[in-house]
């Protein structure tokens, strides 16, 4: 994908993965318009983590994230339910974005397909913006159902939807933020219109587009792994009715350098079409 003349992000849609990774199309590497990398995959602490993508850890009891589920009362545990996103086509594939449609398989079962749309845009200041919009429709003809670690029993982690992984080598520490709280354990969980990590070679400002993904809390790790999320199943099932369709926005701004917090929030206010909380 290319932006203001430049490439910014690859997408690998293509890919030969164990099944424990639970094989799914993925950005990597994605860049700022300097050239510098912000996102990392296969990282030593989770191997099945991989850039920036979409991956849900439990669809009605299939795993989509990769690595271990968690099972109540048991913890992680190895098992053989991983489930598989499958490129099934393009619907648009241009220098700067595509839509694609995908399925959602697991024993040999479609759960949900998907239309994934993913653009590039120049915004202010020498920065750009990743534009993901994902809609996933049930297809089972029944009732269906989307979890996380947290609504099987292991709290805080409610990871699942949107995530983007970015590399833990870089120069200074990492921070994070919000218009309202900053650091991990304020932020983690929170309902914010935008979130914000940066480091001295890099900034990442994520937003909400639309009503219903700003009520997803966000999902954040500094501490032990650097990783920014927007949680589906926070710590609630979310049920999806045959043919009903789960779609979020989220657009994410690489700028070089570091940004304060008045920097981000100028950014952004560039990134949707409702004016962020800055």
């Amino acid at each position: 994908m290319h932006c203001a003349d430049r490439a910014v992000a690859t997408y690998v849609y293509r890919q030969r993965l164990a099944a424990a990774d639970a094989p799914r199309p993925y950005l990597h590497p994605v860049r700022t318009l300097g050239g510098t990398e912000v996102t990392e995959v296969r990282p030593d602490d989770h191997p099945h983590h991989f850039g920036a993508g979409v991956a849900v850890p439990d669809v009605a009891g299939a795993n989509f994230w990769g690595g271990r589920t968690y099972v109540r009362g048991q913890g992680p545990v190895a098992l053989d339910n991983h489930g598989v996103q499958r490129h099934t086509g393009w619907m648009l594939r241009d220098a700067d974005g595509f839509i694609e449609e995908l399925s959602w398989t697991a024993a040999g079962r479609e759960l949900l397909t998907e239309r994934r749309t993913v653009a590039a845009r120049r915004i202010a200041d020498g920065r750009w913006a990743l534009d993901v919009t994902t809609a996933l429709t049930n297809s089972t003809g029944e009732e269906l159902s989307l979890g996380s670690p947290a609504t099987n029993g292991r709290a805080g982690a409610g990871y699942g939807g949107f995530f983007w992984r970015p590399p833990a080598a870089a120069r200074g520490p990492f921070a994070v933020f919000t218009a309202r709280d900053s650091g991990e354990g304020a932020v983690h969980g929170s309902r914010a219109d935008w979130l914000a990590m940066a480091t001295d070679d890099w900034t990442l400002v994520f937003a909400g587009a639309t009503e219903r993904t700003r009520e997803d809390p966000w999902f954040v790790r500094v501490a032990e792994y650097p990783g920014v999320g927007s949680a589906l199943a926070w710590d609630t099932r979310l049920s999806v009715p045959p043919g009903a369709c789960v779609t979020r926005r989220i657009v994410t701004a690489v700028a070089d350098g570091r940004l304060t917090p008045q920097a981000a929030a100028r950014t952004a206010a560039h990134l949707t079409d409702r004016r962020a909380a800055v």
